[in-house]
């Protein structure tokens, strides 16, 4: 995929995000529509640690991180729509989760797209509708809050 102004790679994603592995949750973002909305993707590998204990016999990844995940792809899409990362003093943090659901489990091999949705931003103040999927399947549902602050 040629690399545009509305698609991010993971050098570009690790320049919006404070995020490092283990927890860094986004690998790809594949549309960026300032102030609007983004669309996301985090493969899910055997190889993540949380699997080993999350359950050793049928791992499946916790639904917290689903949501932590959508929760990340918020904080890209608000630094993007400012003009701003996280070295430039300030941090979005996650203030609120409502409503969140989840309908099928996420399993080592696949592809959460995760995609969030602008609902209103005012001072600093943002509010999103996720939405995480695998194979055109939704598998969680959530409102979300972040807030910039001081880092």
């Amino acid at each position: 995929m040629e690399n545009s102004e509305e698609t991010l790679d993971i050098c570009q994603v690790l320049e919006h995000l404070p995020h490092r592995y283990p927890f860094l949750l986004i690998d790809r973002v594949l549309e960026c529509k300032l102030g609007e909305s983004l669309t996301g993707i985090k493969n899910v590998t055997y190889n993540e640690p949380y699997f080993m204990g999350h359950f050793p016999n049928k791992p499946v990844m916790p639904g917290v991180l689903i949501l932590e995940a959508l929760a990340q792809a918020t904080g890209i899409l608000a630094f993007r729509t400012s003009n701003a990362r996280p070295t430039d003093g300030s941090l979005y943090y996650l203030v609120g989760i409502d409503e969140a659901r989840f309908k099928q489990v996420v399993m080592p091999g696949d592809q959460l797209k995760l995609k969030v949705d602008v609902i209103k931003a005012k001072r600093g103040v943002w509010k999103f509708n996720g939405e995480a999927s695998v194979d055109d399947n939704v598998v969680a549902t959530a409102l979300l809050m972040c807030a910039e602050r001081p880092a």
